[in-house]
């Protein structure tokens, strides 16, 4: 049966109303049981799963167990059976005390799914108590005047059972002045009184000692006793009597000790100690009685707490006794007023500790609550913080469940602190607080991220094997394995690129290593991915782009292209003895297989045949004259440069020119040293012509060069609207960039020298020296070559 769940904007809330409860009790269907008390441990009761329905085989399933208030364990099921035990011997005088029935409520709970099953235990009383007197003797005075059939009342005697097993008789040793009677008290329990038979005489026996006798109704029945003292006092005629019969009073449970109750009095007709009355408590256990009398005023005050929850109201007789023995009696019914003094009362049932993230309505625990006052001040309402995603749901009598609202995101809050507040009704409101954590367990639902969409790492070429170029790093939101990162190389969109045998990856850490000396030459920029994968089932992975770019490294030695150096005769410049200072005698011609300053190349002479004729530029390695020739000066000349880039530490390498200083070039070849004797045969007319052919060369050579630089002119115009301008560029210092193609400059990439070893008028037009060393040149350069190629009409 569900329960309306009062509202209100501050807490949610279910109240639990009496009648809807009164509802449901009357509808639904209790098993009840019996079995009498002092029944040992472990007793079979009953068959709990056939009276209920149940399969034995779902008890354990379903985790069934009884349930009983205060989690006091009296009784446990077999889950393998389906029967109902005693977990210990049960005392109905402990248990229920005074109450009759004495019913044990119990619940048995079934977790999955929520079910409850409501079942009564109804102890029987047995014998196992005896009548017992509180007091061991009785002391009564008895006037001497007191007529035959006076009445003299006794306290009775207790015995804890109930029932027919509890006082049903008192008898009275033989005496032939006294005999016993036994009277029902309004609340079921008999009390004695003592009847006289004959007139006593005090001068005949002033003293008289009885044996009271109390039996109770057990099979075989059990029995007390205690001693009645008489003494025969002198003439009294007047008893006290009370102003009422009976007296009936309220007094809440929470007065305080030595309060007023109310107050008795009794009068007596008699003079003197006859008339002066005492008061006592007469019936009752005056031990455990928490009210106490004064014996002169009347006056009945509390001596110990009340508490409506064990004792709703008592019975209490009230003795007037004068001087001369003769007593009274009244009633006091003293009723206990219920007050708010018991909070609530929260009992846990099941209670899960983690709860996984993104499931729907997971029950995190179940439990019961109770107060054990009575009206307003015994009804509850149970709430929860509003700020959490948590239900709070009535389910059977005062059981509720506490339920996810909404699918939980452990990355958003890992942990609950929940507080349920149980509040009663009265006056003032009591309520009770229990504290619970629920912890969100996580779910892989988070992949790796990376700290960089791609990263760009450096490393100088030459490196040492394994050497640690960089890190990767990835996280992951998710908690425990599933949020270990594992990395790895992803397969290299280019087929032939050997990845493997480049660079490696740490799979715990992202580190980064080069698995080999790289080389700038050959390979500049490295491009691969990376993946980071976490260990949660399934696992999820996430990828990242690292570019490797290769620092150049000054490990490459100027190349000489020309001249060249390859062990065959050397080609020897030709110069006219008549040229002027500044004439070029030829250009030496190297590249740097770096790039930067490491292929900026410097040009110098070192030894020169006779120093100062010959002069080498800097920066473009033309071969210069540097003053006007004269006869004096040798014919032959060896000429060594120095080519060095501008690395750290630089690197270098050296040429050897040959100079021949011809007149006019009409004596075209000179032979070297070791072929002066030959050349010294040499016949005349073969000087002339080669002198012939070089001046003819000499002329070609100045025309072409004025008409590349005519052209170059009308582009400049073109280009700038002005006049001839030239070629702007940034040359730090001495040197030129060429941009990693050594220092030939466009102008200067062609040859014009004579055939090997000819030795005549016969000459060769070399292909221009153009060697693909710019990968990375314009489509503008492109053109330029080609038109500069056409323009001469070389292939």
């Amino acid at each position: 049966m569900e329960t309306a769940l009062a509202k209100t904007p501050q807490k949610r809330q279910v109240i639990f109303l009496a009648l809807l409860l009164l509802l449901w009790e009357a509808g639904s269907e209790t098993i009840r049981y019996s079995m009498p008390e002092e029944t040992g441990s472990g007793s079979f009761v009953a068959n709990l799963a056939k009276d209920l329905g149940l399969r034995v085989g779902e008890l354990a399933p379903r985790g069934a167990r009884i349930h009983y208030k205060g989690n006091k364990q009296l009784l446990q099921l077999d889950i393998k059976t389906g029967s109902l035990l005693l977990s210990e011997k049960l005392d109905r005088e402990v248990l229920c005390g005074a109450t009759d029935p004495c019913i044990l409520q119990f619940q048995l709970l079934l977790e999955n799914p929520v079910q409850f099953f409501q079942a009564d235990l109804q102890l029987t009383d047995i014998n196992d108590h005896s009548p017992e007197f509180l007091e061991r003797e009785m002391l009564l005075k008895i006037p001497e005047s007191v007529q035959p059939g006076t009445v003299f009342p006794l306290k009775i005697a207790q015995d804890l059972d109930i029932g027919s097993n509890t006082v049903q008789n008192y008898t009275i040793s033989p005496n032939s002045y006294f005999h016993v009677v036994a009277h029902n008290r309004g609340d079921g329990r008999k009390y004695p009184e003592l009847v006289l038979d004959k007139a006593l005489d005090r001068e005949e026996q002033p003293e008289l000692s009885l044996t009271l006798t109390a039996l109770d109704g057990g099979a075989p029945p059990r029995s007390g006793t205690t001693t009645i003292r008489i003494e025969v006092v002198d003439i009294n005629d007047n008893a006290p009597e009370f102003l009422q019969s009976l007296y009936e009073v309220q007094v809440p449970e929470n007065s305080p000790l030595n309060s007023l109750v109310v107050r008795v009095s009794a009068r007596d007709l008699d003079a003197g100690t006859y008339g002066t009355v005492a008061y006592t408590l007469f019936q009752g256990d005056e031990v455990t009685q928490p009210f106490v009398i004064d014996e002169i005023t009347g006056d009945i005050r509390l001596k110990k707490a009340l508490d409506f929850e064990t004792t709703q109201y008592y019975n209490v007789e009230i003795a007037a006794t004068d001087g001369g023995g003769l007593s009274g009696k009244c009633t006091v019914i003293i009723q206990v007023v219920d007050v708010n003094d018991n909070a609530p009362e929260l009992t846990m049932s099941t209670l899960t500790s983690s709860t996984p993230e993104n499931s729907p309505e997971i029950i995190v625990a179940v439990f019961s609550v109770s107060d054990p006052d009575s009206g307003d001040n015994g009804k509850m309402v149970c709430s929860i913080q509003n700020d959490l995603p948590f239900l709070l749901k009535p389910t059977f009598k005062n059981f509720y469940t506490l339920v996810t609202e909404s699918p939980l995101d452990r990355e958003t809050r890992s942990e609950y602190n929940i507080t349920i507040t149980v509040t009663d009704l009265g006056t003032p409101r009591l309520k009770t607080e229990h504290n619970i954590t629920v912890l969100v367990s996580d779910v892989n639902d988070n992949a790796p991220a990376f700290t960089q969409t791609s990263y760009t790492l450096f490393v100088r070429e030459n490196n040492s094997p394994a050497l640690h170029i960089g890190s990767v790093s990835a996280t992951d939101r998710d908690a425990g394995a599933n949020a270990q990162v594992t990395y790895s190389l992803l397969p290299p969109q280019d087929p032939q690129l050997p990845l493997a045998s480049l660079v490696s990856i740490n799979a715990d850490y992202g580190q980064l290593f080069a698995l080999r000396a790289l080389d700038y030459e050959a390979l500049r920029v490295l491009e691969f991915g990376v993946g980071a994968a976490d260990r949660g089932s399934p696992a999820l992975s996430s990828q990242a782009l690292v570019r490797v770019l290769v620092l150049d490294a000054n490990d490459n030695s100027p190349f000489v292209l020309y001249p060249l150096q390859n062990g065959s005769a050397p080609c020897t410049e030709l110069v006219p003895r008549a040229a002027e200072p500044g004439y070029l005698v030829s250009k030496v011609v190297a590249v740097d297989g770096d790039s930067g300053q490491n292929a900026w190349l410097s040009y110098q002479l070192l030894k020169a045949t006779e120093p100062g004729l010959f002069s080498v530029w800097a920066h473009n390695g033309e071969v210069r004259t540097a003053r006007l020739l004269s006869e004096r000066d040798a014919a032959k000349h060896r000429l060594l440069v120095l080519v060095k880039d501008n690395g750290e530490p630089p690197l270098s390498a050296s040429v050897t020119l040959h100079v021949l200083l011809v007149d006019g070039f009409s004596q075209p070849y000179l032979p070297l040293p070791e072929a002066a004797a030959d050349a010294a045969q040499a016949d005349p007319l073969t000087v002339y012509l080669v002198i012939a052919l070089a001046s003819v060369s000499s002329l070609f050579l100045f025309s072409v060069l004025a008409f590349i630089a005519v052209r170059l002119c009308r582009r400049g115009k073109a280009a700038s609207l002005g006049g001839c301008s030239v070629p702007k560029g940034h040359f730090p210092g001495h040197l030129v960039d060429v941009s990693g193609s050594g220092t030939l400059s466009q102008s200067y990439q062609y040859e014009v020298c004579l055939t090997e070893g000819s030795k005549s008028n016969e000459f060769k037009f070399l292909k221009p020296i153009l060697p693909n060393l710019l990968p990375q040149s314009t489509g503008k350069e492109m053109e330029e070559n080609a038109t500069f190629r056409n323009s001469f009409g070389f292939n």
